[in-house]
């Protein structure tokens, strides 16, 4: 009678710590491999919802556009073995709005198999990430209205910047202020989206709306100006799960044979960046 409980107990354990041997294994969108993307059907990438010519939401809420996005379907054709337009042609990309704040944890909890929108690489955050190779250069700018009276970075002394959540743009500022002896003192205010950025400006309940210049060059018009001033080099690259070493080293593949072909240029081009 004891051998039989003790069996049994036995084969629960096993059956138990078998299952759960297989959820480790077959879990998380992280760490699924190409394997499991291509049974799956679609690659899911985390874009930007706001950034014109790198990625906007159609206003009739049928998709995405821009550079990013395009850029997207050429990795999902790499994996399903098709062109660039042939994956956008048969809805092999799945996208997700992101933005500074939650474009990392998505990757990191596996809802997205990458993030092409406007990312950052800097040596703290590929401690947490796989970076593809740059694919584009840009810097950070000031975005402030014509009447504000601001020409110059001095001209900032208690003025208020805003800037996108756990972004580098306040970071690059205290840099570039450091590093060039500028007495002034701004404070910043953060906000979740490009968007409400530009609003605050308009509405003056802030002085300047920072962020990278190409981003900011798609919310000029004719009330405000940039300033002349850039600093801090920001390199944008293809954000991955670390696990993911299949899919890091294709889409590592893809960006550097499209800048070494010139193909990334020509990307660059059509959307005018």
């Amino acid at each position: 009678m004891k051998r039989s409980v003790f069996k049994r107990i036995a084969a629960m354990t096993l059956a138990g710590l078998m299952a759960m041997s297989l959820s480790a294994c077959s879990g998380g969108g992280s760490s699924d491999g190409l394997a499991a993307i291509k049974e799956r059907g679609v690659l899911k990438v985390g874009v930007k919802a706001d950034v014109p010519k790198f990625s906007l939401q159609k206003t009739d809420g049928s998709g995405y556009e821009g550079f990013e996005d395009d850029l997207a379907y050429e990795i999902a054709g790499r994996i399903f073995d098709m062109t660039g337009e042939e994956a956008k042609a048969e809805d092999k990309v799945e996208f997700q709005a992101v933005n500074a704040k939650t474009r990392g944890p998505l990757v990191e909890n596996g809802e997205v198999d990458c993030v092409i929108a406007t990312f950052t690489i800097t040596p703290e955050r590929k401690e947490t990430y796989n970076f593809s190779p740059a694919y584009y250069t840009d810097a950070v700018g000031l975005l402030v209205l014509k009447d504000s009276g601001i020409k110059d970075v001095e001209d900032l002394d208690g003025k208020i910047i805003g800037v996108a959540q756990s972004s580098t743009s306040q970071a690059e500022f205290e840099k570039y202020k450091e590093e060039n002896g500028v007495k002034a003192t701004p404070t910043f205010q953060e906000f979740a989206t490009y968007p409400e950025l530009a609003q605050a400006l308009a509405a003056k309940q802030i002085d300047v709306f920072s962020v990278d210049g190409a981003i900011l060059a798609g919310y000029v018009n004719d009330t405000n100006e940039l300033l002349d001033v850039r600093y801090g080099e920001q390199e944008y690259g293809i954000c991955s799960n670390k696990e993911n070493e299949e899919l890091s080293e294709l889409i590592n593949t893809t960006v550097q044979e499209m800048l070494d072909d010139g193909s990334m240029d020509a990307l660059l081009e059509k959307w005018g960046l």
